[in-house]
C-alpha cells in the first residue's frame, strides 16, 4: 500500500429504501483515493450523492458494498482523523465562538487547559482573533463560516471534508475566505494533510484543487479525472486556469450528452428526473445565446460567467433547452437551434406556441397529464395521480421536483392549469 494514501475508497455502493419498499441506487463502484498534500475536488449536479459519499467516508453513514479505508483500516463509525465543514454553519446559537470551537475538544476529554488553548489558537489562524466571546448572532455569513472551519480544524484531523463551504456566501466573501483558505494551506499553517471538497464551482476546483474528480448521477460515481497542475497563487486571467476550466466544462457537459442520447423511453415517466428551469430563466437565456456577442453561439464558461450562474443553474436551463429542441450543447458549447432562434425572435404569444408544441412532442409526461385531463369528464385531475406515479421511479424529492418542472412549463405553455391551493390540475384557461 502507498504509505501516502490516507484515504481509499473501493467500490462503494449505497441505495436507500423507497416508500414502496424497492431500493434507490445512489452510488455505485465508487472508487476514490485521497493523499497526503493534495486537495482534491468532487464535481457534480445535486442529488448525484456526492454529500452522501462525505457522509460515509466520515463515518456518519454505513455503505451497503464495497470498502472505506482511513489509513488501512476499515472505517467503522465517526475516526477521530477526519473532520468535516458543512455548507450551513451549524454553530449552536446559545455558545460564544470559543465555546463552539471548543466543542469537539470537549468530546475527545482532553485536559480543559489544552482545550481552551487549541481553540484559541484555531481561531487565531482561522482570523477571528478579538470574537472568541461574541455570539452567532453577532457574527457575518463568512465570519459564521470561519467558526464553523476553526470547529473542524481544532482536532487537527488528518482529512478534512468540505461539503460546498463557500455556497452561503456571497461572492466576496466566498472568494476572500477561498483565499485565506489556500493562503493558509501553501503555508503549512493548516493542522490537516488533505482535503476532500465537494463543489458546484467550476472555477472554485480550479482556483483550489489539484485534482477534480468527474461524478455521474443515477447511480453516482467517479467518472473521470482531471489534473490541474498550476502553480499557487492562481490567476482566473491565465489562459492555463481558462483552460482547465474549459476541460472540465467539455468533460461535465460531453457525458450529459452522451447520456441522453443513450437513454430509450420507455412510456410516458421520464427516463430521469428532471431538474426545474424557470421558464423566464429559460427564455432570458435563450435570448442572451441569441444576441450580440453569442449570435447563437456561446462558449458555456463564458456565458456562466456573463451572467454570473453557477453550473447547477447553468445546466438544468441548457439540459431544458436540448430536451425541448430549443438548443444543442456540444462539447463545452450551446448552441440555439433554428427554432431556439426563432422562440428568441417572436412575440410572447408565439413564443408560448413554439413552447407548446415542443413541450408535447419532447416531454411525454406533460402531455400524459393533458390526456388524462381531456379524457376526464370534470377535465381536472388531482397532483397526487401524478405524483405517485413518478415516485414509482424516483426518490420524493426528484419526483416531486420534476414534477414541478413539468408543471410550470405546461402553464406557460397554456397546456394545462394548476391550482397550488387544491393540488388539482384543470383545462381551466388552456383552449
Amino acid at each position: 500500500m502507498d504509505t501516502n494514501v490516507l484515504l481509499d475508497v473501493a467500490n462503494v455502493r449505497r441505495s436507500f429504501r423507497r416508500p414502496g419498499g424497492d431500493q434507490l441506487l445512489v452510488l455505485d463502484g465508487v472508487n476514490l483515493t485521497l493523499k497526503e498534500g493534495e486537495i482534491v475536488g468532487l464535481l457534480g449536479r445535486s442529488g448525484s450523492g456526492k454529500s452522501t459519499l462525505l457522509r460515509l467516508i466520515a463515518g456518519l453513514a454505513r455503505p451497503q458494498g464495497g470498502t472505506l479505508s482511513y489509513l488501512g483500516t476499515p472505517i467503522d463509525g465517526p475516526a477521530r482523523g477526519i473532520a468535516m465543514v458543512f455548507q450551513s454553519f451549524a454553530l449552536f446559537p446559545w455558545l460564544t465562538v470559543l465555546e463552539n470551537v471548543q466543542l469537539g475538544l470537549e468530546a475527545l476529554g482532553l485536559p480543559e487547559k489544552e482545550i481552551r488553548t487549541r481553540a484559541i489558537e484555531a481561531i487565531d489562524l482561522i482570523g477571528l482573533d478579538g470574537y472568541e466571546s461574541a455570539y452567532p448572532r453577532e457574527l457575518s455569513g463568512g465570519m459564521r463560516q470561519r467558526v464553523g472551519f476553526a470547529r473542524a480544524l481544532v482536532v487537527h484531523p488528518n482529512i478534512l471534508l468540505m461539503d460546498e463551504p463557500f455556497s452561503a456566501l456571497d461572492v466576496l466573501t466566498a472568494e476572500n475566505l477561498r483565499t485565506d483558505l489556500i493562503e493558509l494551506w501553501q503555508q503549512k499553517k493548516l493542522p490537516i494533510k488533505s482535503i476532500l471538497l465537494v463543489t458546484h464551482n467550476i472555477e472554485e476546483a480550479v482556483q483550489m484543487c489539484d485534482r477534480a474528480l468527474i461524478f455521474s448521477s443515477n447511480p453516482g460515481r467517479v467518472t473521470t479525472e482531471i489534473r490541474i497542475d498550476l502553480a499557487h497563487p492562481r490567476d482566473r486571467a491565465d489562459p492555463k486556469f481558462e483552460d482547465c476550466v474549459d476541460r472540465i466544462y467539455v468533460e461535465m457537459t460531453s457525458r450529459r450528452i452522451e447520456r441522453q442520447r443513450n437513454l430509450q423511453p420507455v412510456g410516458f415517466i421520464p427516463d430521469a428526473p428532471i431538474h426545474r428551469s424557470s421558464t423566464s430563466a429559460l427564455a432570458g437565456l435563450i435570448e442572451a445565446l441569441n444576441a450580440p456577442p453569442y449570435h447563437g453561439k456561446a462558449d458555456l464558461p463564458d456565458i456562466a460567467s456573463d451572467l454570473q450562474l453557477e453550473v447547477d443553474e447553468l445546466f438544468p436551463m441548457t439540459e431544458a433547452m436540448q430536451m425541448l429542441h430549443l438548443g444543442e450543447m456540444e462539447g463545452g458549447d450551446v448552441r440555439l437551434t433554428p427554432l431556439g432562434r426563432h422562440f428568441a425572435e417572436s412575440e410572447n404569444q408565439t413564443r408560448k406556441e413554439i413552447f407548446q408544441r415542443t413541450l408535447i412532442a419532447s416531454v411525454p409526461f406533460a402531455a400524459h397529464i393533458r390526456k388524462v385531463l381531456d379524457e376526464r369528464s370534470s377535465h381536472t385531475a388531482p397532483r397526487r395521480r401524478f405524483i405517485d406515479e413518478l415516485e414509482d421511479k424516483f426518490t420524493d424529492d426528484a419526483a416531486d421536483e420534476t414534477l414541478r418542472a413539468i408543471t410550470s412549463w405546461g402553464r406557460y405553455a397554456e397546456l394545462f392549469s394548476y391550482d397550488a391551493e387544491s393540488e388539482t390540475f384543470s383545462l381551466e384557461n388552456p383552449t
